[in-house]
């Protein structure tokens, strides 16, 4: 695939302004964190029940209340598995998700009763989706919270941006090697993609991601040494966001589209943006229940 310069000028310009969005959503406050998230993951469940909508049929005849509700439920769980830091009205916001997650729930399946539009399968689909988004991003919260003294004390601030970081500059850099260098394809689900891409993608974003993290540590940390750690997350997230793409890839193969939406010029939806991030972020957090 050859190097297009005006499709990665759009790209890099959009990948700007999306970028300053994000780094205000993850450093702002929690509750920026919280809504960036929540948003993030109602768009990428809406994303996929279009697509869904468009492989099985069947899941057309779900009634609208299953439909909208759907995306209501995801909200509640990641609600429900919000920081406990989070206060509304002398209430833990988190409380309000446990509480409302039942309640919306028990609505759905009551609507699925009463207009007969309910199915086993149609309800594997939507369980699917909220085990694929909201809870995979529900543990950017856990991670948010997490503090280790001696070997990494400011985690719950890094591995958000280590995680994106990585995906996103694996993203670029993958785009760009491929085009220049790529000659092997990666797989039939995705054409464009070529194992050159790949592998340089992996590489340059594991040591810059890695190098840079060092940096920020060595400058707000001094005489804390944690490369070995930052190495295999970096590493466990570009290689698990490859995957993450992969499926995505295959999912939108199967319905028949290009893109999962057109949310971000050069990039479509917000599935297309975050697929491998929803990926990356559960094999991150196993990894670091492994090391700790």
């Amino acid at each position: 695939m050859a190097f297009n310069f005006s499709v990665f000028r759009v790209r890099a310009l959009s990948a700007i302004v999306f970028a300053i969005i994000m780094i205000s959503g993850l450093l702002w406050n929690d509750w920026s964190f919280f809504t960036l998230f929540v948003m993030i993951g109602v768009g990428c469940l809406y994303e996929f029940q279009k697509l869904l909508r468009l492989i099985s049929p069947a899941y057309n005849n779900v009634s609208l209340i299953h439909k909208w509700g759907l995306l209501l439920l995801g909200a509640a769980i990641m609600t429900a598995l919000s920081s406990n830091t989070l206060i509304l009205q002398n209430i833990p916001l988190r409380l309000i998700g446990i509480r409302t997650v039942p309640v919306i729930l028990v609505i759905l399946l009551l609507a699925d009763v009463f207009t007969k539009k309910g199915s086993l399968q149609n309800w594997a689909i939507s369980f699917i989706g909220l085990i694929y988004i909201p809870l995979g991003l529900s543990l950017f919260f856990q991670f948010k919270g997490i503090y280790i003294i001696r070997e990494f004390p400011q985690w719950g601030f890094m591995i958000p941006l280590i995680i994106i970081a990585t995906v996103w500059i694996n993203d670029t850099m993958a785009y760009i090697a491929g085009s220049i260098i790529g000659r092997t394809p990666l797989s039939k689900i995705s054409p464009n993609k070529t194992w050159e891409g790949t592998v340089a993608g992996v590489i340059l974003a594991v040591i810059i991601v890695t190098q840079l993290t060092g940096l920020l540590n060595n400058y707000y940390f001094p005489g804390v040494e944690n490369t070995r750690q930052v190495f295999i997350l970096c590493l466990t997230a570009a290689i698990a966001g490859n995957y993450g793409d992969l499926m995505e890839s295959k999912l939108k193969r199967m319905a028949g589209v290009k893109d999962s939406g057109n949310m971000m010029p050069g990039h479509g939806g917000f599935l297309d943006r975050f697929d491998s991030i929803l990926f990356a972020c559960p094999f991150v957090w196993l990894i670091v229940q492994i090391l700790y």
